[in-house]
C-alpha cells in the first residue's frame, strides 16, 4: 500500500510542476502577444503610400477617360464631316436632273 501511495504522491507532485511550467509558458506567451498586440497598435498605417497610389489610380482612369472623350469627339467630327459631303453629292445630283444636265 505504501507503494501505490508513493507512487500516487510522486504523480501529483509530477502533475504539479507540470501543471506550474504551463502556467509559466502560458504567462510567457500572454506576455509576448500583448506586447506585440501594443506594437500594432502603436505602428502607424503607411496611409500615405496608400492614398499616392490611389491618386495615381485615378489619375490614369481620368487619363483614360479624357483620351476616349477625344477620340469620340473625332470619330463624331468626322463621321459628320462625311455626312455632310454625302448630302451636298446627293443634292447636286438632284440639282443636276432638276435641271437636266443629267438624266435619272
Amino acid at each position: 500500500m505504501e507503494n501505490i501511495a508513493s507512487g500516487v504522491k510522486s504523480l501529483e507532485a509530477e502533475a504539479e510542476k507540470i501543471i506550474e511550467e504551463a502556467k509559466a509558458g502560458a504567462h510567457d506567451i500572454l506576455l509576448r502577444s500583448r506586447k506585440e498586440a501594443e506594437e500594432i497598435l502603436s505602428a502607424e498605417f503607411p496611409l500615405d503610400d496608400a492614398r499616392a497610389e490611389c491618386d495615381r489610380i485615378v489619375a490614369g482612369a481620368r487619363e483614360e477617360a479624357e483620351n476616349r472623350v477625344e477620340l469620340s469627339k473625332e470619330k463624331t467630327s468626322e463621321i459628320s464631316t462625311n455626312a455632310n459631303k454625302k448630302i451636298e453629292k446627293i443634292v447636286e445630283r438632284i440639282v443636276d436632273i432638276i435641271i437636266g444636265t443629267e438624266s435619272a
